[in-house]
């Protein structure tokens, strides 16, 4: 009679109320739960490097582009050569620059690469950016004025 008070059923034919999950249902759903958390483990893994890599190149671009824009405003042309700049603070970390200087096909223009590095890291260039200077302004030069209160016609 215990049978047919199990859940309200009338059948004789039921043998046993279910009371759980069997331990082999539980395993199964803890293995299945255990593979899903390795995958969401291995994407945070992913993300958490892609973000420092991010992180460095975008700093190291913002560097280079600096150094970039030194070079174009100071009142002497760079050298034809190489040079590595020593190491420097930016960002609470060490940096390393190697700056290369080249002739161009045009005679008023070098080249400028620019080779940035982490220091404790010199075999792996981070980031490179190239640029194209002119020579400065003769001295005395003074710069071109434009107008600044717009453009007047003679007009009626």
């Amino acid at each position: 009679m215990a049978a047919q008070a199990c859940r309200g059923m009338a059948s004789v034919t039921v043998r046993r109320c279910d009371r759980g999950f069997t331990l082999l249902e539980v395993m199964v759903a803890l293995a299945i739960v255990a593979l899903g958390m390795m995958a969401v483990h291995t994407q945070l893994n992913r993300y958490v490097v892609t973000a420092a890599v991010t992180e460095e190149k975008t700093l190291a671009s913002w560097i280079a582009a600096n150094k970039l824009a030194e070079l174009s405003v100071q009142p002497e042309w760079p050298e034809i050569g190489s040079e590595e700049e020593p190491p420097f603070e930016y960002a609470q970390r060490e940096w390393r620059l190697e700056i290369d200087v080249s002739e161009t096909e045009v005679e008023n223009l070098r080249r400028i690469d620019i080779t940035v590095f982490l220091v404790g890291a010199i075999e792996r260039e981070i980031h490179t950016a190239s640029g194209l200077l002119e020579p400065p302004p003769p001295a005395g030069y003074l710069p071109v004025r434009w107008l600044s209160g717009g453009i007047t016609g003679t007009g009626g």
